[in-house]
């Protein structure tokens, strides 16, 4: 298992997961979502093939109206 930081908080996810695999867990929607590892944005593209590590803090962003991000 590999421990991250998922919006806060502690997560174990599946060895070998990916930003995608962190998206899914949260069950966020395919649309309209933002993804930093460690504070550097991963293009929506390359979520598919970028490994989370151990140790890794994830932040999957929403937008909402007005142009506004929360934590989802």
């Amino acid at each position: 298992m590999t421990s991250v930081t998922l919006n806060g908080e502690p997560r174990e996810l599946p060895d070998g997961a990916t930003v995608e695999t962190a998206v899914r867990e949260l069950g966020a929607p395919d649309r309209g979502v933002a993804v930093a590892v460690d504070g550097e944005v991963v293009p929506r593209g390359d979520w598919a093939s970028t490994r989370v590590l151990d140790g890794q803090q994830v932040e999957v962003l929403r937008a909402v109206q007005g142009g506004c991000w929360w934590h989802h």
